[in-house]
């Protein structure tokens, strides 16, 4: 019974979508779909809206449907820039909660902006609300809304937290480019590589053997190859399956095993740079915007060090965490680290004298992620013409093997 009760509890309710056709508050013949947990709750929020309905009935949604989608951050930042707007603009916190929920088009991203809603119409700062839903707004996020509103500044708080979030989720799908296009391009290079050996040079082994004739070395070579392919490529899927498996497992449950590879990605030739930079944009954007809205030094470190995105940096930011804590100057704590390049410690140091250090703290975060930027768009420039020549090689390599022998036999027959 217990158990059945727990289940329960834990099922979110699933919101559908209902087609209705009536009148609009004009009085002109209308139709179209309003979200709701049941049919009831559609025609209470019609009637809200003003719309005389003839027929509300649910509507099948389509697989290709976004209703059902996982909450990406990519929606908690759009969220966060609607409700900075909202309130920037004089509409109060509920009022803008549902405007919002009412235009969200995932099904889960409405219930959670609802849900949020009705916690701040029971009398809960919405930092409060927010804090009930982990998984899309972290201690970072909260923190920040709660200090907008203890401030009395939380439209400003707002905006700030928006601003971080899609500068956070651009420089994600940066580094994301930068490391998806080599690698796309370099399986398909494999994968057809993968194909002539197992599917074409079969094809042509036969007819060499109606020649009666030694083959080249390059392709006796070739023909080796193909014969090893043809044997093993089911072991070889199995070991990648197995072995992809066991890395996303180590990923996900051994700290260990994150960590090495964590710091091994940062020493991956050019890639490496561009995680390296985005690190340090990471760490002074986030910085900036703690420090900003008046969270101590130490807290706002500890902030940082969450954010991180990386094990090297979130120990160098908490050892510099434990330096301010010790009395060190933030310049000071940085430059022990040996993580944070030297520009960063230079623009710190003015910013601590100037005393506008998150002004300096935005400069570095700007600097870094145009460098990520230039980074990335360099790479794809230098990429293409070395990958078209690496793929020219692997599939005019096999080519020019099984040609070889028929070349040979032509000049033998014209001899």
């Amino acid at each position: 019974m217990a158990k059945t009760l727990a289940r329960k509890k834990i099922k979110e309710p699933k919101i559908l979508t209902f087609a209705w056709t009536g009148k609009d508050k004009a009085g002109n013949k209308s139709k179209g779909t309003v979200d709701a947990l049941t049919l009831s709750e559609a025609k209470i929020q019609l009637r809200k809206q003003g719309i005389n309905y003839d027929k509300v009935k649910k509507q099948s949604v389509s697989i290709f449907s976004n209703k059902d989608k996982p909450i990406k951050p990519i929606d908690i930042a759009f969220f966060t820039r609607q409700m900075a707007t909202m309130m920037r603009s004089g509409v109060p916190l509920l009022q803008g909660l549902d405007i919002v929920g009412q235009g969200a088009e995932k099904a889960k991203l409405k219930k959670l902006i609802y849900d949020i809603r009705a916690d701040v119409n029971g009398g809960s700062d919405l930092s409060t609300a927010l804090s009930r839903f982990p998984q899309y707004f972290d201690d970072l996020y909260v923190s920040l809304v709660a200090a907008g509103e203890q401030s009395g500044s939380l439209e400003a708080m707002l905006d700030r937290l928006a601003l971080y979030k899609e500068k956070s989720e651009a420089l994600k799908a940066k580094i994301k480019k930068a490391l998806t296009y080599p690698t796309a391009v370099i399986v398909v290079g494999l994968l057809v590589t993968a194909i002539l050996l197992v599917k074409v040079v079969p094809v042509f082994e036969d007819v060499f053997g109606s020649f009666g004739a030694d083959l080249p070395a390059f392709t006796k070579f070739v023909v080796n190859l193909s014969e090893i392919a043809q044997s093993y490529w089911l072991y070889v899927l199995g070991l990648l399956f197995v072995g992809g498996y066991f890395f996303r497992r180590g990923m996900i449950h051994s700290k260990k095993f994150r960590d090495s590879v964590e710091r091994a990605s940062l020493k991956i030739p050019v890639i490496g740079g561009i995680l390296y930079n985005a690190a340090v944009a990471r760490f002074a954007r986030t910085l900036a915007t703690t420090f900003s809205a008046g969270v101590p030094l130490v807290q706002a470190l500890e902030s940082c060090a969450g954010a991180a995105g990386n094990v090297v940096f979130h120990d160098a930011i908490m050892q510099i965490r434990n330096g301010i804590a010790a009395g060190q100057s933030l310049k000071n704590a940085i430059n022990m680290t040996g993580v944070f390049p030297v520009m960063t410690v230079q623009m710190v140091a003015i910013g601590e004298e100037a005393g506008s250090l998150d002004s300096m703290l935005d400069k570095v975060a700007e600097f870094f992620e145009a460098s990520v930027d230039n980074a990335v768009d360099n790479l794809s420039s230098l990429l293409e013409p070395l990958i078209m020549v690496v793929l020219g090689t692997l599939v005019g390599g096999l080519v020019i093997a099984m040609y070889l022998p028929i070349f040979q036999l032509g000049q033998v027959v014209g001899g």
